[in-house]
């Protein structure tokens, strides 16, 4: 498929009110939907509050309910148009493959992290001090610790 098909492809399933595969990747979808949807509500408002704050009330808050309630539409099209649902629906069943750590685990991991970047952390302090040394001996630097 060209890319010009792609694109008149998801036109099309812009105007549609149908919903590919109802049941899977219900909750994926339903978090791509509702942050495609802040991100545009949080544009949409700071452009209330920036590049509209000199326009009159109406202007101030009509513009941005209208690009929220676009963008909100397009959001939901989005994942529901059928690659990218598809996408969404193999990332769930993906994540649902995925052998998650217990509590005790994680905190193991947590302490053996940090303390590998406390010790690499000091181990580099101390490569550091070395060649300020020599390099302070071989008069590189002019200062010394």
């Amino acid at each position: 498929m060209s890319q010009t098909e792609a694109n008149k492809g998801f036109l099309n399933e812009l105007f549609s009110l149908r919903i590919h595969k109802r049941t899977q990747g219900k909750l994926v979808r339903q978090v791509t939907a509702y942050a495609i949807a802040a991100v545009v509500a949080i544009g949409a408002y700071t452009m209330s509050q920036g590049w509209l704050s000199d326009q009159r009330p109406e202007i101030r808050l009509g513009i941005p309910v209208v690009l929220t309630l676009i963008g909100a539409w397009v959001a939901f099209r989005l994942v529901n148009y059928v690659p990218f649902a598809e996408f969404l629906i193999s990332v769930e069943a993906e994540m649902e493959r995925v052998s998650w750590s217990g509590k005790d685990e994680l905190y193991r991991a947590t302490l053996v992290v940090i303390g590998m970047m406390f010790l690499l952390g000091g181990v580099l302090y101390l490569y550091d001090l070395f060649w300020v040394q020599i390099l302070s001996l071989l008069k590189v630097l002019r200062f010394q610790i």
